[in-house]
């Protein structure tokens, strides 16, 4: 990938697509297209015909998708599906029109069945039903695997996929109802911290276990992968190391410095009761994740107070 590659990031004001971003100016690429869903909805197919036909992109990160914690996949679930669906159509097809050189896509975790064996491997994909709450998303995401396999087949075209663990990091979304577990909880306890709460309440029992890799870790993996990875199929992306939820928020708490308690509440759902991803693939291919958990929870903080705060 020359330095002077025409590059587009999907998604590039995204906590993922940011951090890609970040990524190849590091390494010194200069020339990197980008829109805002203000000035480039995805959705619509006659824009994204039209920006792909006047800008030629030889490379495309598709870091674009509409996303959220399980009340927002559970709430939206035709959003959550209809959206991702038409995005990703719309740039792999035209990737293809125009004669893109490779393409990376990013999936998810949750393209796993609910009940798969622990830890998840890449042969696991379709051989299950899936979580309920969000399953929309996930069905989204499994047919870009699938789509990047069959313009692969049938195009020839070097469109490879990849599959990240749960993801924090810089320009995380800290709605209080769409974000997903560890934003939420680093809100809930500044807040909590700052009104003098005696106590936060977490959602669930505190027992499923969770893996987090930092954003910035995961732009790392993307930018080797589309160096040195030209495989079907899919890839997963993780630290292969998780952490219940209670000492996750244990952890948080202890970063924030809330002095409160911890109450869990069983009436709220737990989701997959384990989601951690066999990365000795990944491993296999010469990479590995760099930044520890409490580390990047305390650069995620940060970034939330300099934001938000």
């Amino acid at each position: 990938m020359e330095k002077s590659a025409k590059i587009y990031v999907a998604g590039h004001r995204g906590m993922v697509g940011s951090a890609i971003t970040r990524k190849l100016q590091k390494e010194g690429y200069t020339h990197i297209i980008t829109r805002t869903s203000a000035e480039l909805d995805l959705r619509n197919q006659q824009a994204a015909t039209d920006f792909f036909a006047a800008e030629k992109p030889e490379y495309v990160f598709l870091a674009a998708a509409k996303v959220g914690g399980i009340v927002a996949n559970n709430t939206y679930r035709a959003e959550f599906l209809y959206d991702n669906l038409q995005i990703q159509n719309n740039i792999i097809h035209n990737a293809y029109l125009n004669g893109v050189k490779k393409l990376l896509f990013l999936g998810s975790s949750c393209i796993y069945p609910k009940l798969a064996p622990q830890p998840l491997k890449e042969e696991y994909l379709l051989s299950g039903y899936l979580e309920e709450t969000n399953e929309p998303y996930a069905i989204a995401k499994i047919t870009g695997i699938k789509m990047c396999d069959a313009y692969r087949s049938q195009y020839g075209c070097n469109y490879i996929s990849a599959m990240p663990t749960n993801l924090y990091g810089y320009n995380d979304n800290y709605h209080p109802q769409n974000s997903h577990v560890l934003p939420a909880l680093i809100r809930k306890f500044h807040e909590a911290k700052v009104n003098n709460l005696p106590d936060v309440t977490i959602w669930g029992t505190g027992s499923p276990m969770r893996e987090f890799l930092f954003a910035d870790d995961l732009a790392d993996a993307c930018y080797y992968l589309m160096l040195n990875y030209n495989e079907p199929h899919l890839i997963n992306i993780g630290t292969g190391e998780d952490i219940t939820i209670k000492d996750l928020a244990l952890t948080i708490k202890e970063i924030v410095g809330f002095d409160g308690e911890l109450n869990f509440d069983t009436s709220k759902p737990d989701g997959t009761p384990r989601k951690l991803m066999d990365v000795s693939k990944l491993h296999s291919k010469g990479w590995k994740y760099k930044i520890e958990l409490k580390e990047g929870i305390q650069l995620a903080y940060e970034d939330f107070l300099s934001k938000y705060a």
